[in-house]
């Protein structure tokens, strides 16, 4: 999801910032960028925005930003000011150059069962034994393989419309397990059978989060975009991207979170597992996040695992980013790094 800033000149003569919104041709992905748009256009009426399909890639420039973790350049009269993604996707340490300049308040980040139609009424528990579930997702795989022993686990591609028309459409899956936030985006709650707690299955780093990226010097950008934090949410997802960064974990191996905050208190429960789910190392800790009004006037000072958040109390964050290092760090003195480097090669492997 791309957005491309310059102006506009009215017929009436007056300039206007225009902002060009770019999507990839994924129903979710426009549906991401038409929340974005909607809320900025909430927020700043003058701005005028144009959305199109495809309007990437073009060639050769000196810029560049992560989409989906693919670099993607563009050219110098078609510049890239936003990006907006699902911060599950984004790496803990971004390019140089760039950083989160929002995150929006979080959708139910858990974990979703869509049952095939002809198990209607059925849960993960009451499925016949040696029911195949879809899934293409290592940590859920490992929490769920050990949480149900007698079910069978099998990989399952493509994205959310393809996923669930594999589903329907064959007798392969019994169910398969999606994020609930990007079904209920699509406006398919009525798909979801059973939401999987973290007693279950906890969740990813950053699961159903919106994260808007920009450039880091891009100030007014910065400014225009920050009031879309939403600061508990900035205090979670800091909190669970240290833990990450600090495990130096990543997609090729099991790693999961669940994260709250109870009055001025934020509590982080962080686990890492074998492939299998046999091996697990998982604790909670917690630290108070009281919002001191104390706020960093220089972005620089306040950029915590990729994410600038001015208008968020700099104790709290900087309290959250300490939370997710040290419960890594916890982790690792039980041995979490053995079980995450035979859990890489394994993956490689395949």
């Amino acid at each position: 999801n791309l957005v491309i800033f310059s102006l506009l000149q009215e017929g009436n003569g007056k300039v206007s910032r225009v902002i060009r919104m770019g999507t990839r041709k994924s129903q979710l992905a426009r549906i991401q960028t038409d929340s974005v748009a909607g809320r900025l256009r909430e927020l700043y009426p003058d701005v005028h925005l144009e959305i199109g399909e495809d309007i990437l890639p073009a060639i050769v420039c000196m810029n560049s930003l992560y989409i989906n973790c693919i670099v993607i350049v563009v050219s110098f009269n078609q510049m890239v000011d936003i990006v907006v993604h699902s911060l599950k996707d984004l790496p803990t340490s971004l390019p140089p150059g760039f950083t989160i300049g929002a995150i929006l308040q979080r959708e139910n980040p858990h974990d979703a069962v869509v049952l095939h139609p002809k198990n209607a009424g059925l849960t993960l528990d009451s499925l016949p034994e040696k029911s195949v579930i879809g899934t293409s997702s290592l940590r859920r795989a490992a929490q769920l393989k050990k949480r149900f022993p007698q079910l069978e686990f099998e990989n399952i591609r493509g994205n959310l419309n393809t996923r669930l028309k594999k589903l329907d459409e064959k007798d392969d899956y019994a169910a398969i397990i999606l994020a609930a936030a990007g079904l209920k985006r699509m406006g398919w709650e009525s798909r979801i059978s059973q939401i999987l707690g973290p007693e279950d299955c906890m969740y990813a780093v950053g699961q159903g989060a919106l994260a808007v990226e920009v450039r880091a010097q891009d100030k007014d950008i910065l400014e225009m975009v920050s009031v879309l934090h939403h600061p508990d949410t900035v205090l979670q997802c800091i909190s669970e991207r240290a833990f990450l960064r600090q495990l130096e974990g990543g997609c090729s191996v099991p790693v999961a979170v669940h994260t709250e905050v109870k009055g001025s208190m934020l509590y982080l429960t962080g686990a890492v597992y074998s492939l299998d789910g046999a091996d697990c190392l998982k604790d909670t800790m917690q630290t108070v996040v009281e919002i001191d009004n104390k706020v960093s006037e220089s972005a620089q000072e306040c950029v915590h695992v990729g994410v600038t958040a001015n208008s968020v109390s700099s104790s709290a964050l900087e309290a959250a980013e300490k939370l997710g290092m040290d419960l890594a760090n916890a982790l690792l003195n039980k041995g979490a790094k053995d079980i995450l480097t035979t859990a890489r090669k394994l993956n490689d492997a395949r």
